[in-house]
């Protein structure tokens, strides 16, 4: 809106800084001009439109101190690129003008101006066109306070876009730019009256982040002009790189301004940096400076990413080292009948128009001088009529297939048209007669119109959001090299900001990389970390220098680059290369093994060695040597033999509740059995032979009935303990996974361990008890004394039982298993071979020594 305060102000500013203030004698405050710029193309209208564009990018300011100062100039080199922009608008005012259903009857007019790509002529521009170019004005409160344009078109750069608009705010002329991208310009706050048809920067940064991260670049070089263009742009790109896990390697700003030896060492840096990617967010201008410079440099192949300022700048092609680059550019567009335009210049307007003069001049390379010859014409250059033909040149002007930047001038005009054409149509239903050309437009009733508008021309729509700024589209652009070897743009695929977040970016097809390449470039400070390993930071270093650390003991990473190593599950252990967990082997004694196949045909052969015996013993159960030492208990032992054999097979096989309870406790009851008839078989040795001393009767204490009942008060005594184990806290299955981190072991937890020690020590005490008896009765007088070979099997006994403490303490695994198996056989196998094996050797092989007077020593015995 319209504030006269501020307008006031701003007057003040433009008479401190371009008029000349004088108090007549009435004591009225008049201003006069001392100097205006000249607008390089014109044309009168009912409404005038005000254009400014950077058609030469250096100025100079002569200051003599003895007078006063003469205006700005800009020179240099005439940027063809930004003539056709500025032509554009001419092409698009024309093109309305002719139109009868926008601004019928309604003639547009336009001033444009060269900034010089510099802020003090591009405010020098700004408040020609809030106050006009009236030579001498007086202030008066009655004033009428009005600016010259309803609008402003430009500017190029973001800069003075940024200066311009300040100032132009003020009054409220709104400002229309085709090319300032900065994300700065969308805050209201300041720039109140800004609007743009070129996406904002904010997009584009986020744009070339998701492309860096698309291709595996995590560790970049990033350059920008140090400018607000090149410095806000920067920021923006930054915080998405971050945000999306890319390193940086350096950062450094620059502009055609800076030292010489500034650009020489970031030249230097570029070339001596590791990383082989660099994102530039520069002005065509510098990166023109930059690019003079790293021509010197030593050639290193290098791949650019670049943002629409320079990507899509024709002017820049010429440059080989940026073949393969790529970048964000405004999309590609077609304006019918421009080209006919471009190349429609007359001589009369060269000759109305310095700017088109200088243009023709430095395409044709000639001087163009009107009825004589050229008095400055020092250089010999041939003289040029004006009649030329333009459609034989090839430079930015006349190429119109990359209109891009172009488009948004060209929709950029009609904005404002369509915003004039709400201002002085408004209401009216019949546009084409009753639109109202005499109605004094305020530059704040057009800045109203144009939050509104919405409209679609030659295809492409144009509104604004609530920040003055388009929905964000881009092309990607790849500059690749044509089968005549020039460079050219092509794109490749596109950006979207209005589809869902992750579906923005799309590739249509292959990229042409640096030097020809066909495969995506590589740029990482550390090589990924394969499955297996995880990141572990370097000291001191970004995160995305880092060493590839193995994962430890039991852990996996199944993804490249992975952060953290996860723990397989408690069944599972990491393959050998720790990217994936496999299910642990499960040991246990089994009959699928050899040491299980041998231990089971050992068993299986006691107890047939021992089925044998009893066999042998029953034939012959009425000899002398059966009866001797009483033929039940022998039958009742080598009933418990067998029983003790079989019981080590419950130990081979996957352990189960019942196998776990069964296996100990068979085994300690059989061998209480078995010792408990050793036992008695050795009490009837002793008592045998004190039987026969005169008056002894100890014999009727110790017959067959007590015998029977010895064995079973001892057997008893172990059913009894082995009984309140199994209710108190029986053996059960386990998976002992502690053993072996690669392996489950599965295996019978006791319990209770102290049931376990309990029968395996009553065991043992029976055994020594039955040793002690045996040892005493070992030199009674006998042919064949039965308890010289109870000793030996229980020296036997005791001597395994013995080692098997420490050895099953001490055993992993399986093993544990496979040395109480061994133990219960060698026990088994050492009482029936000490005990019996003798006997069946005299019934067989010694039938003569099977009699009683050889058992009752009244014949000499041979030696065994």
């Amino acid at each position: 809106m319209w504030i006269s305060d501020l307008g006031s102000l701003a007057q003040s500013l433009l008479i401190t800084q371009w008029v000349l203030l004088t108090v007549s004698e009435t004591g009225s405050i008049s201003c006069r001009l001392q100097g205006t710029s000249t607008p390089a193309l014109s044309k009168e209208g009912d409404f005038l439109i005000g254009g400014i564009f950077a058609f030469h990018y250096e100025h100079i300011l002569e200051q003599n101190f003895t007078g006063h100062p003469l205006s700005l100039q800009c020179t240099g080199r005439l940027y063809s690129r930004e003539l056709r922009f500025a032509r554009a608008m001419e092409f698009a005012i024309e093109e309305i003008n002719n139109r009868s259903d926008l601004l019928p009857n309604i003639t547009l007019g336009y001033q444009i101006h060269d900034s010089c790509g510099a802020v003090p002529m591009a405010l020098k521009v700004a408040f020609q066109f809030a106050n006009g170019q009236d030579p001498e004005f007086t202030l008066d409160p009655s004033c009428t306070v009005m600016a010259n344009v309803a609008a402003v078109i430009g500017d190029s750069n973001t800069t003075p876009s940024i200066g311009m608009t300040r100032v132009l705010g003020l009054f409220g002329v709104p400002q229309v730019s085709h090319f300032a991208t900065c994300a700065c310009l969308s805050d209201k706050q300041q720039y109140p009256a800004f609007f743009r048809t070129i996406p904002s920067d904010q997009y584009q940064a986020a744009a070339l982040a998701q492309l860096v991260k698309y291709f595996g670049w995590t560790w970049i070089g990033a350059i920008c002009s140090d400018s607000d263009y090149g410095n806000s742009g920067m920021a923006s790109f930054l915080s998405a790189a971050q945000k999306e896990g890319i390193c940086v390697e350096y950062s450094v700003a620059f502009s055609s301004s800076s030292p010489r030896i500034k650009v020489e060492r970031l030249a230097e840096l570029i070339c001596s940096s590791t990383s082989r990617v660099i994102v530039a967010f520069v002005d065509s201008v510098d990166m023109h400076l930059l690019l003079q410079e790293l021509t010197k440099q030593p050639t290193r192949l290098l791949q650019w990413i670049g943002c629409e300022a320079w990507v899509t700048d024709p002017e820049v092609l010429k440059y080989g080292l940026l073949a393969g680059a790529v970048g964000f550019g405004i999309e590609r567009s077609v304006i019918p009948g421009f080209r006919k335009f471009l190349l429609g210049l007359s001589a009369v307007q060269l000759s109305h128009s310095t700017l088109l003069k200088e243009f023709w001049q430095e395409t044709f390379n000639c001087r163009l001088f009107e009825g004589q010859i050229d008095p400055d014409n020092s250089e010999g250059l041939k003289m040029c009529t004006g009649t030329e033909d333009l459609s034989t040149v090839n430079n930015p002007y006349t190429d119109t297939s990359q209109l891009r930047i172009t488009n948004m001038v060209y929709k950029a005009m009609y904005a404002v048209a369509h915003a004039i054409h709400g201002v002085v149509c408004k209401g009216r239903k019949n546009l084409q007669s009753q639109c109202n050309k005499s109605i004094v437009v305020k530059p704040y009733q057009v800045l109203e119109e144009l939050r509104k508008v919405n409209f679609t021309i030659n295809g492409y729509p144009v509104a604004f959001d609530s920040n003055g700024d388009p929905v964000a589209t881009y092309d990607l652009i790849n500059w690749q090299e044509a089968k005549d070897g020039a460079m050219q743009f092509v794109t490749v695929g596109h950006y979207d900001a209005s589809k869902l977040k992750g579906q923005e970016f799309s590739l249509s097809r292959n990229i042409s990389w640096m030097n020809r390449q066909t495969q995506v470039p590589v740029s990482v400070c550390s090589e990924s970390c394969p499955p297996g390993t995880r990141k572990a930071a370097q000291k001191g270093k970004p995160v995305c220098c880092y060493d590839c650390v193995p994962c430890g003991e039991g852990e996996i990473s199944n993804a490249t680059d992975s952060l953290d190593c996860i723990s397989c599950p408690d069944d599972y252990w990491p393959n050998s290369q720790r990217n994936a967990c496999l299910l642990k082997l499960v040991e246990f004694l089994s009959l699928d093994e050899v040491l299980g196949i041998i231990l089971a045909v050992c068993s299986i052969a006691g107890a047939c060695m021992v089925v044998a015996v009893a066999v042998i013993f029953y034939r012959h159960r009425t000899s002398p040597i059966v009866r001797a030492n009483n033929s039940e208990l022998s039958f009742l032992l080598l009933f418990s033999l067998t029983l003790c054999f079989l019981c080590s097979l419950t130990f081979i096989g996957r352990p189960s509740e019942w196998s776990c309870m069964l296996r100990h406790t068979a085994f300690a009851i059989t061998f209480v059995l078995c010792i408990s008839c050793v036992l008695g078989k050795t009490l009837v040795v002793l008592m045998a032979f004190r039987a026969t001393l005169p008056g002894s009767n100890v014999m009727k204490w110790f017959g067959p009935p007590q015998q029977r009942m010895t064995v079973v008060c001892f057997t008893s005594v172990q059913a009894l303990l082995c009984t309140l184990w199994l209710i108190l806290s029986p053996p059960f299955p386990i998976k002992n996974m502690s053993l072996y981190k690669e392996r489950i072991i599965l295996e019978c937890n006791l319990g209770s361990t102290g049931a376990f020690w309990a029968v395996l020590g009553y065991i043992g005490l029976l055994a020594v008890l039955c040793f002690v008896l045996a040892f005493l009765a070992r030199k009674l007088p006998d042919n064949f004394n039965e308890a010289k070979f109870i000793t030996f099997s229980m020296l036997i006994f005791c001597a395994v039982w013995i080692t098997f403490i420490p050895t099953y303490v001490s055993s992993p695994g399986k093993f544990t298993v496979a040395v109480e198996i061994f133990a219960i056989l060698a026990s088994s196998f050492g009482l029936m071979i000490c005990i019996f094996i003798p006997k069946c050797f005299i019934i067989i092989f010694r039938p003569e020594q099977n009699t009683k007077k050889h058992l009752m020593g009244k014949v000499p015995s041979k030696a065994l």
